[in-house]
């Protein structure tokens, strides 16, 4: 018999995005809460799945495939967290060159509150938490300072691994290409409307 341990899963979900495609550039029509299933052990069960993203702005066919995605995320039990896209100058030094680029704000800081503020309403007794972004130490070390019996794993996306995240973790690991496959949407999602979703062409 298990004594059963409650988890919330919290995703990153431009870093996985970015990590998971620099290495299978096959895999993105990914069943988070499918994949937070399967990355669970015997004596866990899961509390919610959270999946932290901003709107892509600066391209109509990037937009269109990411509120495909999006609408198939939402057949499922995922809690959706929106932070926003704020674009920035950038220029060239040696040509002086001008241009202005996108930047993702806030998802780092959403993360982290709903991570503290879950720790402080009893939500988890485990965390994990899928970014290798380092700014997310600061939380992970205050959940581990003010709930000793509460516990954060971090699960590096492909190629994000990141030391100063696992140093401060309590239990870390790589999420490896056979988690990602077994964890993909069917190719045809019927929604309650009728209405079939399909895959990105792009994507297949």
């Amino acid at each position: 018999m298990y004594n059963t341990e409650r988890v919330v899963v919290y995703i990153d979900g431009f870093n996985l995005y970015f990590g998971m495609t620099s290495s299978f550039p096959d895999i993105k029509w990914l069943d988070v809460v499918l994949l937070a299933k399967n990355l669970l052990k015997l004596n866990q069960t899961l509390v919610s799945v959270k999946y932290f993203t901003s709107l892509v702005n600066h391209s109509p066919q990037k937009e269109k495939r990411q509120q495909t995605y999006l609408n198939a995320l939402k057949t499922t039990d995922v809690k959706i967290i929106y932070g926003h896209y704020k674009s920035k100058p950038k220029s060239c030094k040696s040509c002086g060159h001008s241009w202005s680029d996108n930047e993702e704000k806030m998802t780092d800081v959403n993360i982290a509150v709903h991570m503290i503020a879950d720790a402080i309403d009893d939500m988890f007794d485990c965390a994990i938490l899928i970014s290798g972004d380092s700014d997310l130490v600061p939380p992970i070390t205050l959940i581990h300072s003010k709930f000793k019996n509460k516990r954060v794993t971090v699960i590096f996306p492909p190629n994000r691994h990141n030391n100063s995240v696992k140093n401060v973790a309590k239990g870390s690991f790589i999420l490896g290409k056979q988690k990602l496959k077994q964890s993909q949407f069917p190719d045809q999602i019927t929604l309650k409307s009728g209405f079939i979703l399909q895959k990105p062409n792009e994507w297949k």
